[in-house]
C-alpha cells in the first residue's frame, strides 16, 4: 500500500538480534497503520497473560501512512503494549519532530521484545540496528539522557526517545519522552522500556514511502492550509493552547478540584492561559509542519523559579496539580511540570496520586502526606515515590495498588487502574461513558467528547441517545490514530475529508460506511485483547464516588442507572452483546 513501507522490524534485546518481516497488503487495507497496525500486531504476537514487566512483553512503535507527508496534523507516532498500570491494552502517542524520522527508517512498525542483561540503547536506521551500552547514562534524567544518546550517535537529522529514572525503576506511570518535553504519557510505557533495560532509541534514515498521488496531496494540503491557517481553532491554539480550557472548565464547573470533591477552583484565574500570557514569556511552538503551534515554550519571569523554561504546562498538568491539589500558582505548576518531565512520569497520574495521598493523610492513613496548596510538600512526596522510599513506595504501582494497600479502594478515582483527565463526568456525562469504555482505562483522548459537550453540540446532561454521537467521534478518531493525526484537527477533518486523504495517500477507495466499519474493527480488536486479559463488563463502570457524591452544591451527579443506560446503548451500537463482547474479527 502506498504511504507505507510494508516492513516490520523485530528487535530481541535478550539476544541483540533483529528480524525483518513483510506486512501483507491486506493488513494495511484492514487497519491502515498506526493504532490499527499496532493493535493487530500486539494481538497477533503477544501471548495471553503476559506480565507487563516481563521480558516477554512487547513494545510496538508505529507510524501511519500520513506521517512524513506535507499534511499538517501528521507528526505523530504511536506505541502499543500491555500496560503495567492496568494490566490491559496500552496505547500512547507523542508528537514533536521525531515521528517523520521514525518513518524514514523504512519501517511501518518496530516491535521490541526480550530484555537486555545490562542497560542499553539502540539506534535504528534505514541501514540497520546497532546496540550500545548505556551504563554511563542509566540514572540520568530524560533531558540529559536524550542529549547523551544523540551526541553518541551524532548522525545528521537524528531524533531520540528516552526514559527517565521513573522508567528505569519501573514505576507504573512512567512515560516515554522525546524532543525534551513531548511525552507518550499514559499507561506506563516508560516502565516497560525500563523493564527491558532500554534507556532510549535513536532514529535516523532517508527511506521514503511516497503517497499514491503526491501532487494531489500537495494541492489538498495547500487548500487546507489556506482555508484554516487563520481559523478560530488555529488562532485559539496559537494564542492560548490547551490552557484555554482552564477558564472554560471552571466556568462550566467541571474542573476537578480537591481530589474530585469540587467542580471549580478558587482563584483559578492564577493558573489560566491569560495569567501565563500576562505574567510570563510565552512563545508558540508546533510539531513538524503543524500550523496550530499549540505548544507554549514558557519562561518564568519572577519568583523562586525565575528563568525556568518548560514547553507547557498543558491543561491536563494544570488540572492535575492546580485543581486536584488546589495549587493556584502557575509558577509552581511549571516547576512540577519540569520535575515530572525530568523524572519521566505522566503528569495526570502524578497529580492524581499526589491529591489522593493528601486525602490519605487527612484520613490518618499516611504519616507524611503532602498538603493541599503546598508545592514543596507535593514535591517531597513525589520524590519519595520516584526514590521508592518510605510511604512513597506504596505508590510506585499506581493509584489502584496504593488504594488497596491503604484500604481506600472506595475513595480512589480510576477506571481499570488509570486515573481520569480534567473533566468531571458528573457535569459532562458523555465523559462518563468515555472513561468507562476507553480501551486503555479512564481516558479523555479516545473520543475527546468534552469538546461537543462544552461547545454546545450536545447537552452535557443528556444521557439518552448520547452514545450515537459518542460512537461517531470514537470511530472517526480511531481513523485519526491509524493515519496518525493529531486530535486537535478534529473539527476541520471529517469523514469525507478522511476518505479523500486516504485515497491520496494510499490509492485505496473507501466509502463512509466502509471506513466506519474499519474503525469499528479496530475498536473490536482492542476490546478482544482486553477480554482475553480478563476484562468483564464490571470493569466498564465509573468509581462509586461519581455515582454517589454530587458536586457543585449537590447540582451535579451521574447515577449508576445513567451509566448503565449509556453503556447498553454503546454496546448495541458497537454490535457487542450485553456483556460487551464483540463478534470475532477477520
Amino acid at each position: 500500500m502506498y504511504g507505507s513501507h510494508g516492513k516490520l522490524l523485530i528487535i530481541n534485546l535478550t539476544s541483540s538480534s533483529i528480524t525483518v518481516k513483510d506486512i501483507e497488503p491486506e493488513v494495511f487495507r484492514n487497519y491502515l497503520g498506526g493504532k490499527g497496525l499496532g493493535s493487530y500486531l500486539l494481538m497477533k504476537m503477544l501471548p495471553p497473560g503476559v506480565d507487563p514487566l516481563s521480558a516477554e512483553n512487547m513494545l510496538i512503535f508505529t507510524t501511519g501512512p500520513a506521517v512524513d507527508t506535507p499534511l499538517a496534523p501528521a507528526s505523530r507516532y504511536g506505541v502499543f503494549s500491555k500496560s503495567p498500570a492496568t494490566g490491559l491494552y496500552s496505547e500512547s502517542y507523542s508528537g514533536g519532530h521525531l515521528p517523520p524520522v521514525m518513518k524514514r527508517t523504512g519501517f511501518d512498525a518496530i516491535a521490541i521484545t526480550g530484555a537486555s542483561p545490562q542497560p542499553c540503547f539502540i539506534s535504528i536506521t534505514d541501514h540497520g540496528v546497532n546496540f550500545y551500552d548505556a551504563a554511563d547514562i542509566w540514572g540520568q534524567d530524560s533531558y540529559d539522557a536524550e542529549a547523551a544518546v544523540l551526541k553518541k550517535i551524532n548522525a545528521t537529522g537524528s531524533q531520540a526517545l528516552v526514559i527517565g529514572p521513573a522508567g528505569e525503576k519501573q514505576i507504573s506511570f512512567a512515560c516515554i519522552k522525546n524532543n525534551r518535553w513531548r511525552s507518550a504519557g499514559r499507561t506506563g510505557l516508560g516502565a516497560v522500556m525500563g523493564s527491558k533495560k532500554l534507556k532510549g532509541i535513536v532514529f535516523s534514515g532517508s527511506a521514503k514511502a511516497p503517497p499514491a498521488d503526491r501532487e494531489g496531496l500537495k494541492n489538498w494540503n495547500r487548500s487546507f492550509f489556506t482555508r484554516y491557517k487563520d481559523s478560530p481553532e488555529a488562532q485559539m491554539y496559537r494564542e492560548k493552547g490547551t490552557p484555554a480550557l482552564v477558564a472554560i472548565t471552571n466556568n462550566a464547573r467541571c474542573f476537578p478540584t480537591r481530589y474530585w470533591s469540587e467542580g471549580s477552583l478558587e482563584n483559578w484565574e492564577r493558573i489560566s492561559a491569560d495569567y501565563m500570557k500576562n505574567n510570563m514569556e510565552v512563545k508558540s511552538r508546533g510539531c513538524y509542519r503543524c500550523f496550530f503551534a499549540c505548544g507554549k515554550l514558557t519562561t518564568v519571569l519572577h519568583g523562586r523559579h525565575k528563568g525556568l523554561q518548560v514547553e507547557g504546562p498543558e491543561f491536563e498538568t494544570i488540572y492535575a496539580f492546580g485543581g486536584l491539589c488546589c495549587l493556584a500558582d502557575m509558577e509552581e505548576i511549571l516547576h512540577l511540570n519540569d520535575l515530572c518531565d525530568r523524572w519521566g512520569v505522566d503528569t495526570i497520574s502524578a497529580g492524581n496520586i499526589a491529591a489522593f495521598a493528601i486525602e490519605a493523610g487527612k484520613q490518618g492513613k499516611l504519616a507524611e502526606a503532602p498538603r493541599y496548596g503546598n508545592a514543596d510538600s507535593i514535591i517531597t512526596f513525589l520524590q519519595s515515590v520516584i526514590d521508592e522510599k518510605g510511604e512513597g513506595a506504596l505508590f510506585t504501582g499506581g493509584i489502584r495498588a496504593a488504594a488497596r494497600a491503604l484500604d481506600m479502594d472506595d475513595y480512589a478515582i480510576h477506571v481499570k487502574g488509570l486515573e481520569p483527565a480534567g473533566y468531571d463526568p458528573r457535569v459532562l456525562k458523555g465523559m462518563g461513558l468515555a472513561y468507562a469504555t476507553s480501551d486503555r482505562g479512564a481516558c479523555h483522548l479516545r473520543t475527546t467528547f468534552y469538546k461537543p459537550e462544552l461547545s454546545g453540540l450536545i447537552d452535557p446532561a443528556q444521557v439518552k441517545g448520547k452514545a450515537r454521537m459518542f460512537v461517531d467521534y470514537e470511530d472517526r478518531l480511531n481513523i485519526y490514530d491509524c493515519l496518525i493525526f493529531c486530535r486537535f484537527y478534529r473539527d476541520l477533518i471529517h469523514w469525507e475529508e478522511l476518505i479523500q486523504i486516504i485515497y491520496l495517500l494510499t490509492g485505496e477507495r473507501y466509502g463512509v460506511a466502509e471506513l466506519r466499519a474499519a474503525a469499528g474493527q479496530v475498536q473490536n480488536l482492542t476490546r478482544l485483547f482486553n477480554l482475553r486479559e480478563g476484562l468483564t463488563r464490571a470493569d466498564d463502570l465509573l468509581p462509586g464516588r461519581f455515582t454517589k457524591e454530587p458536586i457543585n452544591e449537590g447540582a451535579n451527579l451521574i447515577t449508576a442507572e445513567e451509566v448503565d443506560l449509556m453503556l447498553n446503548d454503546y454496546y448495541l451500537l458497537r454490535g457487542w452483546d450485553e456483556n460487551g463482547i464483540p463478534p470475532r474479527i477477520k
